[in-house]
């Protein structure tokens, strides 16, 4: 993986805020200036009572300036952590909504092949893994880096060997802490690898918890669900038992700062080159130092933190797009062709990788065409290329004779309503499900949409009407009731071409007729492609295509193909053979 500046990937984001970002820094700064001050404070009350000449009014004086730098130090490190944490956030938003707006310009195929389980865990649980180190890293980093800093250049103006000696335990501790992070790089990175994986397998397991249950697979699947977490608790478990030790041995040297300035101290004191006042504020001072220090090192984890989440992040933010013109398409008609099409999901050459091969297909304006044909054949495809889902492999789609490449995204989604048989309702009413389809109709259109969709009788039968919750996708309404109200969205909408891939899958029998009239209805005057096993849904089409294979078998009116094509014929005697048998209630 080409490691990339992931500092400048993450400030890229942070325009709009970097003003409260450097007033952060800023007010860190004095936060860390009224922590010095305190020092000073007590080390002029050490002098006066050394000199013996200590007043009420002196110590007050020198209790007071403490107290000044703590009210500072408190004030401006509020202030500082206030602004780092809403600028934080805001780097955390415009990462997540510059991720969603990738997703939504990238290949569908590209989105579909990564798993639900790492789409959650880079949006949601990696980003979130930037806020905390990102919001105390500036106040708090700055702190503890500049803090030490300045207590050493205080302690240099007192005396520069104790100074000195007061670093003794850094160079050592920092020996056995490089050490201990000679390989934490891969290490860290195995650990985001296995990450990645248990929340894959606990998404899978969770979204599938309804198959499990059916085929009684609980006992099968949960063991793949405890093995990972288990696996999970392993890594990391041997990986921190690992660097136990030596973090303990550099977590005891580094604060042991006596080692150095007590002796060197003393040696100083006994040649007269130290006074008493001295000698105890520069071993006060020198303490100072290493719990900064200290705090600071927790920085080093979740600056490595930071990086992998940015890293994981990037390969979303640089998904491949498909590539949209920013000019409008003048079409002069709606015309669909396609033109030796020939597509794969796989970058290969191969002839038999090839899902569609040298299609060539008219689907006139204002037309009912079905494309129908065995389970495999491309029919699904064919949609979801004219959609531009994808981009063709070989040959173009145009529509009036445009090619659909050459026709800007949001112009070619107003073109096309697509309604599929795996349909997905939002967690809101059903009324905001339907207008979804068109977000300015009125109460009034939306209504008249679902009446269209013979939603209505179902939908007034619920507690709330049309302010009924669908639930978590949809799931308080059954499959024929999520398909229909998919296709009051898509009524709403109101698009010149219609595309429905198998969207009356789940209508009961007693709904069919009424499904059908309204979607001839309401689309009369429209391009309409419809994908279709249930042969009599289409029987009244156009012109019907049979795919198979990815080739084109045969095309025709329905008695057309009953007379020439040997392949609609069976598939229709087959179809007729069901609803005859369903009709007697599955007798022979």
């Amino acid at each position: 993986m080409k490691k990339k500046n992931w500092m400048g990937t993450v400030f890229s984001f942070a325009k709009e805020c970097r003003g409260k970002m450097i007033l952060s820094v800023i007010c860190a700064i004095i936060s860390v200036a009224g922590s010095i001050m305190p020092y000073i404070g007590v080390y002029r009350i050490i002098i006066l009572f050394f000199n013996g000449i200590q007043t009420t009014d002196g110590i007050l004086y020198w209790c007071g300036f403490c107290l000044a730098g703590h009210l500072i130090k408190v004030i401006f490190y509020g202030i500082s952590t206030t602004l780092s944490h809403r600028s934080a956030y805001t780097i955390l938003e415009n990462m997540r909504l510059a991720i969603t707006e990738r997703l939504m310009k990238a290949p569908l195929g590209t989105v579909l092949n990564e798993t639900v389980g790492k789409f959650k865990n880079v949006i949601i649980d990696r980003v979130e893994t930037i806020e905390l180190p990102l919001a105390h890293m500036i106040p708090e980093g700055i702190s503890y880096l500049l803090l030490p800093v300045a207590v050493f250049i205080y302690l240099c103006t007192i005396n520069l060997p104790m100074a000195l000696a007061s670093l003794l335990t850094v160079p050592l501790a920092g020996a056995v802490y490089a050490v201990m992070m000679r390989n934490f790089g891969k290490k860290y990175e195995e650990f985001m690898e296995a990450s990645n994986y248990v929340n894959g397998v606990i998404v899978e397991y969770v979204e599938g918890i309804e198959v499990i249950k059916a085929f009684n697979q609980s006992a099968t699947s949960y063991e793949k669900f405890r093995k990972a977490v288990l696996s999970f608790r392993d890594y990391t478990l041997d990986w921190f038992q690992s660097t136990w030790k030596l973090m303990n041995l550099g977590g005891s040297i580094l604060p042991s700062t006596l080692l150095g300035t007590l002796p060197v101290g003393l040696a100083l004191y006994m040649k007269g080159s130290l006074t008493p006042a001295e000698f105890v504020m520069c071993l006060i001072l020198s303490m100072g130092i290493v719990a900064p220090l200290t705090s600071f090192t927790v920085f080093v984890n979740d600056l490595k933190s930071i990086e992998f989440a940015v890293i994981t992040a990037d390969e979303f933010l640089n998904l491949k797009e498909l590539p949209d013109t920013g000019e409008k398409a003048v079409l002069r008609n709606l015309n669909l062709e396609l033109k030796n099409v020939s597509f794969s999901y796989e970058k290969s050459e191969k002839e038999e990788k090839k899902v569609l091969k040298n299609i060539n297909l008219t689907l006139p304006e204002r037309n009912f065409t079905a494309i129908v044909g065995p389970s495999g054949g491309g029919k699904s495809t064919v949609a979801k290329l004219i959609a531009r889902f994808w981009d063709v492999t070989d040959g173009e789609i145009t529509i009036g004779n445009r090619n659909i490449e050459e026709i800007p995204l949001s112009q070619l989604t107003d073109l096309i309503s697509f309604v599929t048989q795996d349909n997905f309702l939002f967690r809101c009413s059903i009324k905001e499900n339907i207008r979804l389809g068109n977000p300015k109709a009125s109460d009034s259109e939306v209504l008249k949409a679902a009446r269209a969709a013979c939603c209505d009788e179902f939908i007034l039968k619920l507690e709330d009407g049309y302010d009924t919750d669908a639930g978590v996708a949809g799931g308080k309404l059954s499959g024929g009731e999520k398909q229909r109200i998919a296709i009051a969205r898509a009524i709403l909408k109101n698009a010149p071409i219609v595309i429905l891939d198998e969207a009356t899958a789940f209508t009961d029998p007693e709904n069919e007729d009424k499904i059908q009239k309204s979607i001839a209805a309401l689309t009369r005057g429209k391009t309409l492609i419809v994908i279709a096993h249930r042969l009599s849904t289409v029987k009244n089409a156009d012109k019907i295509v049979v795919l198979k294979d990815g080739h084109i078998e045969a095309e025709g009116t329905h008695e057309d193909l009953l007379e020439e094509c040997e392949i609609y014929k069976k598939m229709w005697v087959a179809h007729i053979g069901s609803k005859n048998w369903a009709a007697k209630g599955g007798k022979a």
